[in-house]
């Protein structure tokens, strides 16, 4: 099959010269030929082999795909293969697979061209966690039949709480006893132990079973059914359990530091309870399971979720003070003091208690701080120190100090007061009579007398600092006073004649002295040289306006500033900034006397720091879904408040309160060329507007509408989701969909797609004569056609006949049956002189299976 085609030379090749020979392969059969070339150079010979190989296909494929672990999302996870022609001739490629775990191999069938490589795509449905471990069969040109195996796991998303210290996992976080106002807390952390990341949030769920808000767990049965109505009060949980942070991201394998705060509070409405006991269920879970709502809202159920119970226990202070609590002190004079000595003891058995005295006038306490264990006392000297006149009732303030929260920063406790005890101190100061002697002068004059000269009074020069002058009103006195001066109307001081002491010393500017008797304007010396300018005493003027004005303006500011602060304390949505008037007081209402109702009707908008609870959770939900459905909705923001909320980003909490459901649409059995619909719930419990975006590439799908909807707060509504397709077999596949253009979420489509099908009530069917009738009359006999799918299937009825004419006929001969519907047909056998008893009917069903009928004539010959 080789030839050669070659001109030997005849003489010696001189050097750099060559000889071309051609050598043509021609096959004659599909087989590979071997042959070779002798090459004759001088005495040498030299064998050049020559093969000839037919143009073939080398096809590889690999052996094993591995999707590795993958968590139960709903999602449709793809993988390739690639199927590899080393040859030089396309190769054909067949796939078989006849298991129910693999949702789609495509292609199954084709070809791979010469040197190139074609890939086929393998997709996995994540709907329920199982091992996968499938093997399908390839069969290739040229190398037969080669098994690839698919592995992979679907495992659930694993959400664990640890403890800080031992890394074990937690089924309880208990506080203890703590005092009422008081704070305390636990770390954990959260660990996400799944290969996917997880976004998170904390739920309180302050309705679950066994939870138990400020109820008395060691006490009398009886007891417990008396205060059974406080079982259901309206407490918000979240006031006395803090999450921080409560809500966000976990990566693959990560933990991240949760701090829980206990901080119990005591309610007025149940006086009686000095101990409550708290028992709460905190709860934490996914937030891509918000499709699950209509299931959670129907049976509670949730795929990703762990469960944490915190446990405490609130108790009253109880410090008693011996005697107390009003404090009587001895009457005391000024600069003396009295003491009374106060026992104060701690009742608690289950914890110590540190106290703190106020400071307050006139009393002082020794020690001012202390710390009692349980039930220990300690001794307290209070002691009465009068600095003025009087009688004296203070109420002192006992402060009772504990660790407290600081909302900014709840990883740090800060030490606060957190209860105060009044006490009542009475005492009274009084003053002491001084009783003035009076002794007879000698005769011997001192610097200081009276007018007489004759009385001087014992200790007057001791407490006096200057000359004492005599000075009276010169309209009281009017002895010895000149004419010229009776009509004197001013108001001048006058002095007695042994004042001249007095006298000497600079006087001031503005006073006017006059005699005591003659009321004659006496001479004021002035001193130059002490005495004030005219310009000294406006600079001291102006400086006494300068200080009078800044004392003004800091009392301003501070009367500014408590102003505002008051303002901040009623700047709330209750008050609304308007401080309520002075004297008057609230009524009191207990929480039981609010009605559910009544609190279903306050803002249902929770606050983005705020934790989330399941009644917050179920009043919102109840609010939406107590609303009308919408059926039609704008399809893109169009006003400005819609284009503001549909830009904003949510948090995980948001998302929460958004549902959109069911997760999983299960169409289950629908016929071929048939269009199903079922509705994909949206309930937005937000108080913004949200926008809902679609994104459906299934042909099977392309009959939805609407795929955009912008739908306002606290509604919920629906978008209908058309199923058609002409392809008999199991269904899966996901869309996708988009929460304000950024958060994206999936939906699962499971239907299981069976051909138009028609039943017969009978495939053989006896025909009796009827009693009664003539001889010679037809048989007649009826057939249900009944139609289990949900599409209209038609029919024709064939006889078969094989040389000669039927006896039988079938009406209606053809027709269609409606969806989940039955008809009757009626046969008739037609007797005669040797027509044949039996027959037989082929019912065609149009793009369905054909079914046979057979019938039979019994006749019965009377003798």
């Amino acid at each position: 099959q080789f030839k050669l085609m070659v001109e030997n030379p005849e003489k010696p090749i001189a050097c750099g010269l060559q000889v071309k020979a051609v050598v043509e392969y021609s096959p004659e059969c599909a087989e590979d030929v071997r042959d070779k070339l002798i090459l004759l150079v001088d005495d040498e010979t030299v064998d050049i082999p020559l093969l000839g190989l037919i143009p073939q296909c080398h096809l590889e494929i690999e052996s094993e795909i591995n999707f590795g672990e993958m968590i139960a999302s709903n999602k449709i996870i793809t993988k390739n293969i690639s199927i590899a022609n080393h040859g030089s001739i396309p190769g054909l490629f067949r796939i078989l697979y006849c298991g129910v775990v693999l949702l789609d191999v495509k292609p199954k069938r084709g070809v791979v061209k010469p040197k190139s490589v074609r890939t086929i795509e393998v997709s996995v449905c994540t709907d329920v966690p199982r091992v996968i471990k499938e093997m399908m069969k390839v069969e290739l040109e040229g190398r037969g039949c080669t098994e690839v195996w698919i592995k992979g796991a679907v495992v659930e998303q694993a959400l664990k709480v640890l403890g800080v210290s031992c890394g074990k996992v937690l089924k309880c976080v208990n506080f203890g006893p703590l005092y009422f106002g008081t704070s305390k807390t636990e770390r954990i952390n959260l660990y996400n132990e799944s290969a996917e990341c997880m976004d998170w949030i904390a739920v309180l769920e302050d309705k679950a079973v066994g939870g138990e808000v400020g109820t008395d767990l060691q006490g009398s049965t009886d007891a417990v059914l008396q205060d059974l109505s406080l079982k259901n009060r309206n407490v918000d949980a979240s006031n006395f359990i803090l999450c921080v942070p409560n809500q966000g991201t976990l990566q693959p394998f990560e933990k991240s530091l949760i701090t829980l705060c206990f901080s119990p509070e005591h309610y007025e409405m149940n006086d009686s309870l000095l101990i409550q006991d708290y028992v709460i269920f905190l709860r934490f879970e996914t937030v891509g399971k918000r499709g699950d709502c209509l299931q959670t809202l129907s049976d509670g159920s949730n795929s990703c979720r762990v469960d944490l119970a915190l446990m405490g226990s609130g108790f009253p202070v109880m410090i008693t003070f011996k005697p107390g609590p009003v404090i009587n002190f001895k009457d005391c004079y000024l600069g003396e003091k009295t003491q009374v000595l106060c026992t104060i003891k701690n009742e608690s058995e289950f914890l110590p208690v540190t106290f703190s005295f106020r400071k307050a006038a006139h009393f002082s306490i020794s020690p001012e701080r202390g710390n009692l264990k349980r039930k220990a006392e300690k001794e307290v000297i209070i002691s009465f120190y009068p600095r003025q006149f009087g009688t004296f009732e203070m109420k002192q303030i006992v402060d009772i100090i504990g660790p407290g929260i600081d909302k900014n920063n709840i990883n740090v406790l800060k030490t606060k007061s957190f209860h105060q005890i009044y006490l009542t101190f009475l005492g009274v100061c009084k003053s002491k009579r001084k009783s003035i002697l009076f002794n007879i002068n000698p005769g011997l004059t001192p610097l200081i007398t009276n007018a007489t000269g004759q009385f001087v009074v014992r200790d007057t020069g001791h407490f006096s600092d200057t000359a004492p002058v005599a000075i009276l009103k010169s309209t009281q006195t009017r002895i010895h006073t000149h004419r010229k001066n009776r009509n004197c109307k001013d108001d001048a001081l006058v002095a007695f004649p042994n004042d001249r002491a007095a006298s000497l010393r600079p006087g001031e500017w503005n006073k006017k002295f006059r005699t005591i008797f003659t009321k004659t304007e006496r001479y004021n010396y002035i001193d130059p040289e002490f005495a004030y300018t005219d310009s000294e005493r406006l600079l001291r003027k102006e400086h006494k306006k300068y200080y009078i004005d800044f004392i003004s303006r800091l009392r301003q500011h501070r009367l500014e500033k408590e102003a505002a602060r008051e303002f901040s304390i009623c700047n709330n949505p209750v008050s609304l900034g308007i401080k309520p008037a002075e004297g008057l007081r609230s009524p009191y209402i207990s929480i039981t006397d609010i009605s559910e109702e009544k609190l279903q009707d306050k803002t249902l908008a929770l606050e983005d720091n705020g934790l989330l609870t399941a009644r917050k959770l179920a009043a919102i939900v109840s609010k939406s879904t107590n609303e009308g459905v919408w059926s039609w909705l704008s399809p893109v923001p169009s006003s400005a408040q819609e284009k503001e909320d549909c830009g904003l980003t949510l948090t995980h909490k948001q998302l929460h309160q958004i549902f959109i459901g069911p997760s999983t649409i299960d169409f289950g059995e629908v016929c071929v060329y048939s269009t199903t619909t079922k509705d994909l719930h949206i309930i937005n419990n937000l108080s913004v507007h949200i926008w809902i975006q679609i994104e459906i590439e299934i042909v099977e799908l392309q009959e939805t509408s609407p795929l955009s909807q912008v739908v306002p707060p606290l509604t919920k509504t629906h978008i209908p989701i058309v199923f058609e397709t002409s392809t008999i077999g199991m269904f899966k596949r996901s869309f996708s969909y988009k929460i304000n253009n950024q958060h994206l979420g999936h939906v699962l489509v499971v239907a299981h797609a069976l051909p138009i099908e028609l039943e017969l009530s009978k495939r053989e069917l006896i025909l009796h004569p009827i009693p009664g009738f003539l001889a010679g009359t037809e048989f007649r006999r009826t057939v249900r056609v009944c139609n289990r799918r949900n599409y209209p299937a038609g029919f024709t009825w064939k006889p078969v006949t094989a040389h000669r004419k039927t006896a039988f006929t079938v009406k209606p001969t053809r027709g269609c049956v409606d969806a989940y519907s039955e008809l009757e047909c009626e046969v008739v056998w037609h007797p005669g002189f040797s027509t044949p008893e039996t027959g037989e009917f082929i019912l065609c069903v149009h793009r369905g299976k054909s079914i046979n009928l057979k019938c039979i004539a019994k006749v019965t010959i009377y003798v």
